[in-house]
């Protein structure tokens, strides 16, 4: 009897569980607006079999992304198994769709990549409704997805098996030790990259491309800020910060953020001076300098060091820069402070080098605690990875890559909206817990 009854503990734990965990489903299949794609799919169908019914077939491939089923296979097999999530997606009982079903299903799905586009646009208008600040900040960044099978055949032979829409791409890091020498590393991967807007404060996604490993993140980032622009022009009202990686370091992308949204840019700069300068004088003033990066220091006419200027803040109306003394702003003494023709401030205009002094200063605090925010983007990179199965997959080709990053990223909003109407805001971010 103790054997029989701790059997029939065990099987209510698992029961238990597996309700818990049906949970991050229901709420997706109750918060993502899908109505019109189903319509539009039954509408397809009309006097077709009916074997499996279309909304039936969705919820499945929902839940196929939810617990990561790296395959159909993989997925059939689990509702072959789970009478439980057979009923949640809506199939009859002992009633699993085949794979050929999957295929027609899938296949239809891919020539309708516009409706997909169309729900996630609507989740992150819910977004910006039901989230105090949603837009505020945003991360930009591109994420590498691996094609695990093999290019195009130089010898010309056809291959199903192939991806011939996948190339290579390669990122390029690079920096300078301490000791001056110069370290770089070059990573290289096959497939297409994720270009990818988050909100940084609820690392939600705003906007994303999907494109061949090679193309040009600049490019892509231009191509995002004008889709927001002419789709979600609100969101680009409501943004204060934009951030990216010194990969986005461009002085048109610079320009555009803030001459047409008054967006301050807080982008890694390159150096690209070529020269072998460290420092250039700045127009107009005799011992003033500043560096790559934006930093600017009087040279004291006594000492002859330079000694870093204290930031005074941006000042909109004129579009400078204002930059104070150092030994007056921080109570210091100066030896050259009689001869320095610097008295209190000076100001920098933008107009200078668009590249280098940008609305908010690069050398301030505020740059700096900004631009951690661009993690952000990182950590959703991540999740992808590990919650939607991108370092596994068996997907070749660039529409399929791309309906099934939009699949992630929708259930990933869908997912947030819920835990918020639901009353948990702080499983928000969360893809895997369950209340």
């Amino acid at each position: 009897m103790a054997i029989i009854s701790r059997q029939r503990q065990i099987f209510e734990w698992q029961e238990l569980e597996i309700l818990g965990d049906l949970e991050r489903l229901q709420l997706v299949l109750k918060y993502l607006p899908d109505e019109r794609l189903m319509q539009h799919l039954e509408r397809n169908r009309d006097r077709g079999r009916d074997d499996y019914p279309v909304r039936a077939i969705w919820n499945s491939i929902l839940a196929g992304v939810i617990y990561q089923h790296p395959s159909v296979e993989s997925l059939r097999r689990e509702l072959s198994r789970n009478s439980q999530l057979r009923r949640l997606c809506g199939l009859a009982e002992d009633k699993v769709p085949t794979s050929s079903a999957y295929s027609r299903f899938l296949n239809n799905l891919f020539n309708h990549e516009e409706l997909i586009e169309e729900i996630f646009e609507s989740l992150v208008d819910q977004c910006y409704e039901l989230l105090p600040g949603f837009g505020k900040h945003l991360a930009l960044d591109g994420k590498a997805i691996n094609s695990h099978a093999r290019g195009r055949s130089k010898t010309g032979g056809k291959d199903g098996r192939r991806d011939l829409e996948a190339n290579y791409g390669a990122k390029k890091y690079k920096e300078e030790r301490e000791d001056g020498s110069l370290w770089e590393k070059v990573t290289t991967w096959f497939g297409y990259k994720l270009h990818l807007i988050v909100d940084a404060d609820y690392e939600l996604p705003v906007a994303f491309s999907v494109t061949p490993a090679s193309h040009s993140e600049v490019k892509q980032a231009h191509h995002l800020f004008d889709a927001l622009a002419e789709n979600r022009p609100q969101i680009l009202e409501t943004a204060e910060y934009f951030m990216a990686d010194r990969g986005y370091d461009d002085g048109k992308l610079l320009i555009k953020l803030w001459d047409r949204s008054s967006i301050k840019p807080v982008i890694d700069i390159r150096n690209t001076w070529r020269d072998g300068e460290k420092t250039k004088l700045l127009t107009g003033f005799n011992n003033i300098v500043y560096d790559y990066r934006g930093t600017v220091y009087c040279c004291c006419p006594r000492e002859l060091k330079l000694k870093e200027m204290a930031y005074g803040g941006f000042e909109q109306q004129r579009e400078t820069l204002k930059y104070r003394c150092p030994a007056r702003h921080y109570g210091r003494q100066c030896k050259g402070e009689k001869e320095c023709p610097v008295k209190a401030s000076i100001r920098i205009p933008l107009a200078t080098d668009r590249r280098v002094f940008t609305p908010l200063a690069r050398s301030s605090h505020r740059w700096k605690d900004q631009y951690k925010k661009r993690t952000a983007v990182e950590r959703v990179n991540s999740r992808l990875d590990v919650a939607f199965g991108f370092e596994q997959h068996f997907i070749r080709g660039q529409v399929k890559i791309q309906f099934r990053c939009s699949l992630a990223l929708c259930i990933m909003l869908a997912m947030a909206i819920g835990r918020v109407k639901e009353k948990q805001p702080d499983l928000m971010r969360s893809l895997v817990k369950t209340a």
